[in-house]
């Protein structure tokens, strides 16, 4: 079952890099094998300055989006990435040219959310990431948190995202990948297509991909 499972991940994944397809995703079983030390990936991390158009590889999507903030403790169902009082409050959305999704780290899958390309709307001025052929959202919603007022509600969750922003980024880097790590978007515009709350906030994104091939 889970085989048969795998193969539809890779055929809907594909299917997605050649613009085929805007489907819900079962993610491939992440490969815990793969990459390098956390010392070596320090060593090379560095923000994307450019980023090749070749798509990533379905297990690297599915390693990418674990690490960044997914469940690594199933009997509590606690996160990669550490958050304030626990309270899980950073969404993952994953646009390509085809669509956006958002990761659920309970299922290990992506759920659809818009068809369409709107990676126009994350780039926003910096036109040159749009050459990365995935882009992470990190979105948090302060409703998690039970106590204090909105501001400081967000201050809490800015901490959170730059948590999993850093996961995405050590990943990339032990992984052979680019990213960059970005406030800039058109707040607005995402908000409408991604139908968010008046409590939840797009706070950074991440270009990934190859670097660009010289």
């Amino acid at each position: 079952m889970r085989t048969a499972l795998i193969s539809i991940a890779i055929v809907l994944i594909a299917a997605v890099s050649h613009g085929q397809s805007f489907a819900p995703m079962v993610l491939d079983s992440v490969d815990f094998s793969q990459g390098t030390t956390v010392m070596e990936a320090l060593k090379v991390r560095a923000s994307a300055t450019s980023f090749d158009t070749c798509q990533i590889t379905p297990q690297q999507l599915s390693a990418l989006l674990w690490s960044a903030n997914g469940i690594n403790r199933p009997e509590s169902g606690k996160r990669t990435a550490a958050s304030a009082v626990n309270a899980q409050d950073i969404d993952l959305y994953v646009a390509t040219k085809v669509g956006i999704w958002r990761y659920n780290p309970q299922k290990h899958q992506l759920d659809t959310v818009a068809a369409g390309d709107y990676r126009t709307f994350i780039a926003d001025r910096q036109v040159w990431v749009l050459d990365a052929p995935v882009f992470l959202i990190l979105v948090a919603d302060i409703s998690k948190f039970t106590f204090g007022t909105d501001s400081s509600r967000l201050v809490l969750s800015s901490m959170d995202a730059g948590i999993v922003a850093q996961n995405i980024s050590l990943y990339c880097a032990a992984a052979g990948l680019e990213t960059r790590i970005r406030a800039g978007m058109n707040d607005e515009k995402l908000r409408e297509v991604l139908a968010l709350t008046p409590t939840q906030y797009p706070l950074l994104n991440t270009p990934v991909g190859y670097r660009k091939k010289q």
